[in-house]
């Protein structure tokens, strides 16, 4: 593949959905917890609404990428899954029984399961290992540009019309449609994806796992194992929150972190094409300690804007790249089912992580901060001391 077409129509018009589906998504991020109080949800169910939905994304990612390898086809799993990532949206603003907001925020969480396996296999289909930085990276930070855009939409919106929050789920499926709309312009290749003639149940993807590479399994035992200290970011904000600072300046911090994830995902891709994806995984990984060790003991305002600077490129170093090395190591043919076995397991592991950090929180702040920061160190030195090349 030369040079000039690096970035394919295809990858574009998919870095493109992912855009717009996340102004959709974030716009209603900050303003979630807030709705589902307002509504009559307490914090006890709506742990359990957000539970249940991350364990539907997380199981459905690895039985839906399996069966798009199996199926050998991509865009109508991408299709379906943004369709049901938008109509979700007004779906929980029409009605408020507790049983509807259930099927509604479960339903854009199978929508993600549904798109992420085949979105990301698609994105694999469309470049050469050498480039796999540069093309993770450009979709992550158009990716990421939408999580920053979201939540700015809805700071201006609340500030005009406060607490009027049913509104903001109605525009928020406009985005979301624009992304549907985008769909319908992919051409796929659908000669390039070799079927399989292997039965698909909701587990199989499970079975991977046994005829995966010995590369594979390091590379997910490291990610996983990151994955199982790194709490949720709302964690962050909560941190600032505790030091007073309003929800403006709270939500404001969130978009800064997100602009720096998204301008460095590119570069960082490019870098990791250079210098090695492993190599940029570690140096990402060291970023998160910094940070998350930092947030421990931080009390100044500057001490925060550096902080998030650093974690944005943390993100940057880390999302895109893990994507980039997973299909570098696994089989055209099994792409989706290798990226969803991982995303599958990452969501269950998050809960864990999201789980016992909260727990540590409520305890000490700053034990969670080291905690998290002094666990992905311990990951660092695995990748570094395992002898397993998995950058190709």
């Amino acid at each position: 593949m030369s040079k000039a077409k690096i970035i394919t129509r295809t990858i574009l018009l998919v870095s493109l959905i992912s855009f717009f589906n996340d102004i959709s998504s974030e716009m209603l991020y900050p303003i979630m917890p807030v709705y589902l109080r307002s509504i009559g949800f307490s914090v006890l169910l709506i742990g359990i609404l957000e539970g249940i939905a991350e364990l539907t994304a997380g199981l459905s990612k690895g039985y839906f990428g399996s069966l798009s390898d199996s199926k050998g086809i991509r865009l109508p799993f991408i299709q379906l899954g943004y369709i049901l990532n938008a109509i979700s949206k007004p779906m929980m603003a029409l009605l408020t029984h507790p049983l509807w907001i259930f099927t509604a925020r479960t339903s854009d969480r199978l929508g993600k399961g549904l798109r992420t396996g085949a979105r990301d296999a698609m994105l694999s289909d469309e470049t050469t290992p050498e480039n796999k930085g540069k093309v993770f990276g450009f979709h992550r930070g158009f990716d990421t540009l939408g999580a920053s855009v979201g939540p700015f939409v809805a700071l201006i919106y609340l500030y005009y019309y406060p607490q009027q929050y049913k509104w903001l789920f109605l525009i928020a499926f406009l985005p979301g449609l624009c992304s549907i709309i985008i769909t319908l312009f992919i051409k796929e290749k659908k000669k390039e994806i070799v079927k399989t003639t292997k039965k698909i149940n909701f587990f199989s993807y499970l079975s991977y796992w046994k005829v995966s590479t010995h590369a594979y399994k390091v590379l997910i035992i490291g990610l996983l194992a990151y994955t199982f200290f790194n709490s949720s970011d709302a964690f962050l904000l909560l941190s600032l929150k505790s030091k007073n600072m309003s929800d403006t300046h709270m939500i404001g911090f969130y978009i800064y972190y997100n602009l720096i994830f998204a301008l460095m995902a590119y570069p960082l891709g490019m870098i990791g094409d250079k210098i090695g994806l492993k190599r940029t995984l570690i140096i990402g990984l060291v970023l998160f300690s910094i940070s998350y060790f930092a947030m421990g003991f931080a009390f100044e305002w500057w001490h925060y804007v550096l902080i998030f600077f650093i974690y944005g490129v943390y993100a940057a170093a880390t999302d895109g790249i893990s994507k980039a090395l997973i299909s570098n190591i696994s089989k055209r043919t099994d792409t989706a089912t290798a990226i969803g076995f991982y995303t599958s397991f990452a969501s269950v592991f998050a809960f864990l992580a999201s789980s016992i950090g909260g727990l540590l929180f409520l305890f000490n702040p700053k034990i969670m901060f080291v905690f998290s920061g002094a666990g992905v160190l311990m990951v660092v030195i695995f990748f570094i001391l395992v002898k397993v090349k998995v950058d190709e």
